[in-house]
């Protein structure tokens, strides 16, 4: 299918992607069943060097299904996951799916008080989480309805030479091991003991169906408050499957390189289920570091690396000053913050293949446009409508108003991969999503006259360091209780390779005598929030500029802060 008026930018696709895919109307899991049969040998999972074929991982997954039955996890049951990346957190997940129940994906760092919320909002009746991350979630378990904590010690999914150096009495292997390890909260079950112990679910227990939910993926969405974005195992398989159709890559050919984290939407599909999909290894990284990944490279090198501006540039500059060989990557998807030519040219030469900016949202599984894989590639544009995807440019204040081609406007997108709405937030959902399927994302863009969309501005104020996403209302909320704090409100500028930091303007408050200075403002944001919310730099400011009806005026702040520097 070629152009029409109304889908300009078919004609801008790649050659061989098709106008539209076919939504798979089955769960998730079946493609991991699927490759597991065509591919039983193929490693699917290799962590730090420890390599689990198709067929063993299938294995696992059913013994570990089998272990959260006899827990009495059933159909439609929330449950969490709080882990980097691992082999125990493909595991976990697949596992979880295969009962039906429905994965909710939380950030191992975040505070007792984030995990909290998030628990007793989704229901979760298990977690599975990081032995450090386990002991956060056992302060508040007795406020959310966890009816078993299961604690992953991160060692065990080493390989035996990994795990018998982090034995040795040196200071290196101590450090090491107590970075990966913590205590075992009193009443959490051990993960792999738990799974060596079970019997596999049995092949007659029923799957999901394709309408059933598959994962909560908490976001903010357009606002600051963390909410659940519900995603179905149509939703996500459709996602998938645009992502095949995009890429062209071969079944049972490819190596993905996993540095995104999982419990983040970008790392979960790009990574976690398109590996699935396609039969591909997945080399997961338990933290992104280019040493480490230029390691894997010389051992099991990529031939597909999604991640986000900094990665590149830091992996580029490494591989300049090694030497080291990256030809093997044919396409790398950059997301979740712009990316620059100058990035994209550099990683290219290192590489020789495609450096593709992509662009999504948790509420779209996440991907909905892309750059196409070829020479027509633009850095600095979101992208084209991945196949059966819609796009409309409307009015900002009338989303009804479709704005005249190539004018600024919000983007509303509709497709298969769209989520079906906020978890038990129906006003919410009713706000963003419109009649007949359509989705308010809350950016501006332009989109030219062959379909290239660009991103203009955010609607909302949030802020993007590090590929994340920091809403400054939480931030603010929390400096306006440290004492001395009379009043504050947080930016982004820009951040160098993180694309933004986090500023914070304090007005202090006149009655008190506080020693207040960076390092003050960091420890107190650190005790509630994520690293990567924390605000890098400091502004006193004497007051905050206000519209008329005294609501600070951010965009104002943001201009002063950069005047300052």
């Amino acid at each position: 299918m070629r152009p029409t008026p109304a889908l300009p930018w078919l004609a801008s696709y790649a050659d061989g992607v098709p106008a539209t895919i076919t939504p798979p109307d089955e769960p998730l899991t079946d493609s991991l069943y699927r490759a597991a049969e065509r591919f039983p040998d193929r490693v699917a999972v290799d962590f730090e060097g420890k390599a689990t074929t198709y067929r063993e991982l299938l294995d696992e997954v059913e013994r570990a299904a089998g272990a959260l039955l006899a827990l009495g996890v059933q159909h439609g049951d929330r449950v969490a996951i709080a882990l980097p990346n691992c082999h125990t957190h493909v595991v976990a997940f697949w596992a979880v799916l295969r009962l039906g129940a429905i994965v909710v994906e939380h950030n191992p760092t975040y505070s007792a008080v984030e995990l909290e919320h998030q628990l007793a909002d989704s229901g979760a009746v298990a977690a599975i989480c990081w032995e450090p991350t386990a002991a956060r979630v056992a302060e508040v378990q007795q406020n959310t309805q966890l009816r078993h904590l299961i604690a992953v010690d991160l060692t065990r999914d080493l390989p035996r030479t990994k795990r018998i150096a982090l034995t040795l009495p040196v200071p290196a292997a101590r450090k090491q091991r107590a970075a990966l390890r913590g205590p075992t909260p009193a009443g959490a079950l051990e993960w792999h003991r738990l799974v060596a112990d079970a019997k596999p679910v049995s092949a007659a227990h029923p799957a999901a169906s394709a309408d059933d939910v598959a994962t909560i993926q908490y976001t903010g969405g357009t606002t600051g408050t963390p909410k659940g974005a519900v995603l179905t195992h149509r939703t996500l398989g459709s996602n998938a499957v645009q992502g095949a159709a995009w890429t062209q890559f071969k079944d049972g050919t490819e190596t993905i390189y996993g540095v995104l984290p999982f419990f983040h939407a970008f790392g979960l599909t790009l990574c976690l289920t398109f590996a699935a999909r396609i039969g591909a290894t997945l080399v997961a990284f338990g933290k992104f570091d280019p040493a480490g990944v230029l390691a894997a490279q010389r051992r099991r090198p990529a031939t597909f690396l999604p991640g986000v501006a900094p990665m590149f540039d830091r992996l580029s500059a490494l591989a300049e000053k090694t030497g080291a060989d990256l030809s093997t990557i044919r396409i790398s998807l950059a997301g979740a913050m712009p990316i620059s030519r100058a990035t994209a040219e550099r990683w290219e030469k290192l590489t020789g293949g495609l450096l593709i900016e992509g662009y999504g949202l948790t509420e779209t599984g996440p991907v909905a446009l892309g750059n196409p894989c070829t020479a027509d590639r633009r850095p600095g544009a979101l992208g084209l409508p991945f196949p059966s995807t819609e796009i409309r440019v409307v009015d900002q204040d009338d989303p009804t108003v479709d704005v005249e081609p190539g004018e600024r406007g919000e983007l509303l997108i509709r497709g298969p991969q769209v989520f079906s709405g906020y978890w038990n937030r129906p006003s919410e959902n009713a706000d963003q999503l419109l009649p007949d399927g359509w989705l308010r994302t809350g950016d501006v863009v332009v989109v030219d006259e062959h379909g290239f969309a660009t991103l203009v501005d955010r609607i909302k104020e949030m802020i993007v360091t590090g590929g994340f996403k920091v809403y400054p209302s939480q931030v603010e909320s929390h400096l306006r209780s440290m004492p001395g704090v009379a009043d504050v409100a947080v930016v982004g500028i820009p951040g160098g390779d993180m694309g933004e930091k986090v500023v914070a303007a304090v007005v202090l408050d006149p009655s008190a005598s506080p020693n207040i200075d960076l390092a003050a403002v960091r420890e107190w944001c650190g005790q509630r929030l994520a690293r990567y919310a924390v605000p890098r730099e400091l502004v006193i400011v004497a007051d905050l500029p206000r519209s008329q009806i005294g609501k600070v005026l951010r965009r104002v702040v943001r201009e002063q802060v950069l005047t300052r520097a």
